[in-house]
């Protein structure tokens, strides 16, 4: 039997994003092969200290909502004892590599500071590089190098907080140039934390204003009516994989955080009812979304589809995916052949792969190689 791989997932965090992060990480631990894996989870409380429990894994599959400073006092523990973990786990023999699932959502875990202390530590870890991670938190530069590559966007402005503008100044330049409906959303942020659909004049100085609360830069976008919602799982790094669609029928106007985690009605399509041309479509934008943000590993990348026109517009990518048990990437993962315990096997594999070529180039470097050798 092949030696036990040793995967350690990151969860909690930062971010608004902590319930969902806990969620995702109790279902990864429902599906993992304890044949195959050593599982240690290092959660990240809401005021950001590293927990190294051992009593916190059990907590998070019994159903753990917050990890809260106070209620783990015991085994709460800074960098210094984090690199310890890990200088321990480095020194194991290399049958049992370390691989880290970071499952952080939003700002401080998805936006490539803890991919960049992963970097700094050499330690495998799933999912994106410190750059594509940074570039798919930020909504707007995400929007920026799309429009670059040609891939449809909806109008969209950028607002900045430390500015001589008022709300009342944001909000009429946005009217001059954007149509209601609009969205008004934090450029750093995900699971719809934040964002506000917007249809008449007064509403949108209170979006800004709930926007601003969670971020410095705001985004407010020109509104697709009538919308389909369309989404696509990706896999690999290039050429990478793609899902089949599926398409979100939220409860609510739009698929905001209550209509995703809180409350019932919404209904998911998979696959989407789309004829071959769009879904061929929607795959082709999911792939070139993926390459031209410099994704690895994983992403979700989700669309706006206006429902008469037919117009597809790339809305966002998400490097680190929901993987609750209503998400889609897991979702529709499976409706295209590979089942959550293959998928997580893969995102491992391919965290191993990427390594194992960087570690392969760092060795060259190290040894002063002048020439560029493919094979190596």
């Amino acid at each position: 039997m092949a030696a036990k791989r040793h995967l350690m997932i990151l969860c909690g965090g930062r971010s608004a994003e902590h319930e969902v992060s806990l969620t995702s990480a109790r279902s990864v631990l429902q599906v993992l092969d304890p044949q195959r894996y050593e599982v240690t989870v290092v959660g990240i409380t809401r005021g950001g200290r590293w927990i190294l429990d051992p009593r916190l894994q059990k907590a998070i599959r019994e159903g753990l909502t917050a990890i809260e400073d106070e209620a783990w006092q015991e085994g709460v523990s800074w960098l210094q004892g984090l690199l310890q973990v890990f200088d321990r786990r480095l020194a194991q023999p290399e049958s049992r590599p370390t691989v880290v699932f970071p499952l952080l959502h939003g700002p401080f875990g998805e936006d490539g500071t803890v991919q960049g202390l992963l970097e700094i530590l050499g330690v495998p870890y799933v999912g994106a590089g410190v750059l594509g991670s940074a570039i798919g938190m930020d909504k707007a530069v995400t929007k920026d190098l799309l429009q670059a590559f040609q891939v449809p966007v909806v109008p969209y402005l950028v607002f900045r907080e430390d500015t001589d503008a008022s709300l009342e100044d944001i909000a009429r330049e946005a009217q001059e140039f954007l149509e209601f409906p609009m969205f008004v959303k934090p450029v750093n942020l995900g699971s719809s934390v934040g964002i506000t659909k917007v249809k008449r004049p007064e509403d949108l100085v209170p979006a800004l204003k709930t926007a601003f609360l969670y971020d410095t830069r705001v985004l407010v976008e020109q509104g697709v009516e009538p919308a389909r919602e369309i989404e696509v799982s990706v896999l690999g790094t290039a050429p990478p994989e793609v899902s089949v669609p599926g398409e979100i029928v939220p409860a609510h106007e739009f698929y905001d955080y209550e209509a995703k985690y809180l409350e019932a009605g919404s209904r998911l399509l998979i696959p989407a009812p789309l004829d071959p041309e769009e879904t061929a479509r929607v795959q082709n934008l999911a792939r070139l979304a993926f390459l031209a943000l410099g994704l690895e590993g994983m992403a979700r990348v989700d669309f706006l589809m206006n429902a008469e026109t037919g117009e597809i517009f790339v809305n966002e990518v998400n490097t680190i995916p929901g993987f609750t048990p209503i998400s889609m990437y897991p979702k529709l993962w499976e409706a295209s052949g590979l089942p959550y315990a293959q998928l997580i096997d893969r995102l491992v594999d391919l965290a191993l792969e990427r390594f194992e070529r960087r570690r392969r180039k760092a060795v060259h470097w190290q040894a002063g190689g002048e020439s560029w050798d493919k094979s190596s």
